[in-house]
């Protein structure tokens, strides 16, 4: 179904016994906008839970470029690596207001320890987000800019769009050079897709707002690469 709003991130599997439990264990914080919540390389001590707003995942290249490596929001889970690893691999920002509860490496594990259901939620998870992250390097080498853009799109829309009226409305937490680099794709290509995709009726967009009007023609296109 598309455009729930409810989102599919790891709390919102938890039960509310499960969901308690995570709370006694961690602290909720709040971020502002542009905040850096974790830098890539410092030590990782804890695994962020996002109660709302966005955050992205970022990495700089070695010529001071910024790359959108992944795109996390309400009931994701994101650290969780650090936990192996002992430090950051990637830097999160916040876009927006951000509210997370931080909860301890080793409260965690305790937590999943003593609550199986929630564990084997996790690593399910775990499993899915891998599997994510290796279709998006394949995809990258076998699917055109315009796939992966209109991929993208509905991908928001199923986790964190507003359906009404056969209509789906995304909050975009990036900008449109952010979101370029997100689906590897030039800023002027990306423009030229989403005017396209106007003028056919597939999308409407606003200030940080897309609203998939006929998502049928949006997944033809994430189907056939075409944009035109």
């Amino acid at each position: 179904m598309v455009g729930t709003g409810s989102g599919e991130g790891f709390w919102h599997r938890l039960s509310e016994t499960d969901q308690g439990l995570l709370l006694k264990a961690g602290h909720l914080k709040n971020y502002r906008s542009g905040a850096v919540m974790c830098t890539e390389g410092e030590p990782a001590t804890h695994v962020f839970i996002l109660v709302t707003g966005w955050v992205k995942v970022i990495a700089v290249t070695r010529d001071g470029r910024e790359l959108v490596l992944a795109l996390r929001g309400q009931g994701d889970i994101i650290g969780e690596l650090g936990e192996v690893s002992g430090y950051r691999t990637a830097s999160v920002q916040a876009i927006g207001q951000v509210r997370s509860l931080l909860v301890p490496h080793t409260r965690f594990d305790g937590f999943l320890a003593a609550r199986p259901d929630a564990d084997r939620m996790y690593r399910r998870l775990l499993t899915q987000r891998w599997g994510a992250a290796n279709s998006t390097l394949l995809s990258r080498s076998t699917t055109t800019a315009a796939q992966r853009l209109a991929s993208q799109l509905l991908e928001l829309a199923e986790r964190h769009g507003i359906a009404s009226a056969g209509r789906v409305d995304i909050e975009m937490p990036l900008s449109q050079e952010e979101l370029a680099s997100f689906v590897g794709m030039s800023r002027s290509t990306l423009a030229r897709a989403l005017e396209s995709w106007r003028r056919r009726g597939f999308i409407q967009t606003s200030y940080r707002h897309i609203t998939i009007t006929n998502a049928t023609g949006l997944g033809q296109i994430a189907g056939s690469g075409s944009s035109h």
